[in-house]
């Protein structure tokens, strides 16, 4: 019912601002769009599951402006940037093997941990870098095609996050490990009862969304060709609002990928909205605030009225 509504009210938006503007349903701007979300939604993908799992992650952001700086550091001194990728995802998976260690064997609640590595992975990024950006230009074309390139006229980034959509959404659904994400989620103790290895679970679900995280941050190196330390401040808003507008609870056990990614392209048609009406940029973040408090409380009414 979650995802019905919001392609109502996408529908809905589409419809009264192709009267608005005449801009907003061209195909310029509709690509525009489809690009602002696709690999920011990767990430979404991650915390999504995280979230269903009854875990939150504050660091994203952090982590991958780490992960930018690790693989653009390694680049400038001479690694192979496909493998200075690969050394700068890992980082990022590591960042959440450390943070399930917290969470799942010292016991400290996600938001606490996510919310130190907040500052420790953007510290770290600004002792890589220097506090200055890193100029990337010199990416060997076929890098650049991860972020830049098309297939027959469809971005390849677009490609990908599509794929990743797809096999996430499907794994949830179907398979029996994702579906035990659910089951730790809306009661952990019931789940520890009827045999799953909830720390496994929440660990996996850390681990997972810091992965994604990282390959999203190789993804936007490869398309600005540069690594700036201040990358991706804020971004946990967007990625966290568009879950749980997408029905993914924050109590968890709720939520699914599909719904997710209808709940960040329907803030990146507000932001395209917001821009084509001309509202001040500084209302922007506002108005998305405002968007997730009716969400949460959406979401916390609801649960409210199954108890």
């Amino acid at each position: 019912m979650r995802e019905f509504a919001l392609i109502v009210i996408i529908l809905a938006l589409c419809i009264g601002m192709s009267f608005a503007s005449p801009y907003f349903l061209t195909e310029g701007n509709m690509r525009a769009v489809l690009l602002s979300f696709s690999t920011e939604g990767i990430v979404v993908v991650g915390m999504t599951i995280l979230l269903i799992s009854g875990g939150i992650d504050l660091s994203v952001g952090s982590v991958m402006a780490l992960t930018m700086a690790v693989a653009g550091k390694l680049f400038l001194m001479g690694v192979d940037p496909w493998l200075a990728s690969i050394i700068g995802i890992a980082s990022a998976s590591m960042i959440g093997v450390i943070m399930s260690f917290f969470v799942t064997r010292v016991g400290l609640h996600y938001f606490i941990v996510s919310l130190a590595f907040l500052g420790i992975a953007r510290g770290m990024t600004l002792v890589v870098t220097q506090g200055t950006p890193l100029s990337l230009f010199s990416l060997p074309p076929s890098f650049k095609f991860i972020g830049q390139g098309s297939i027959y006229g469809i971005p390849f980034v677009v490609i990908l996050f599509f794929a990743i959509v797809i096999i996430a959404d499907f794994l949830l659904r179907r398979a029996t490990m994702f579906r035990r994400v659910y089951y730790t989620g809306s009661n952990e103790k019931a789940a520890e009862y009827s045999g799953i290895r909830t720390n496994r679970v929440k660990a996996g679900a850390i681990i997972l969304c810091s992965t994604l995280t990282g390959l999203a941050g190789v993804i936007f190196m490869s398309k600005f060709g540069a690594a700036t330390p201040q990358f991706g401040v804020g971004m946990e808003l967007n990625v966290i609002a568009a879950a749980v507008i997408g029905g993914a609870s924050l109590t968890g056990g709720s939520g699914s990928v599909l719904g997710a990614i209808l709940g960040i392209a329907l803030l990146s048609l507000v932001t395209s909205s917001l821009q084509l009406l001309d509202v001040p940029v500084f209302w922007q973040d506002a108005i998305k605030g405002g968007i997730l408090l009716a969400a949460v409380t959406v979401d916390h009414l609801v649960h409210t009225r199954k108890r």
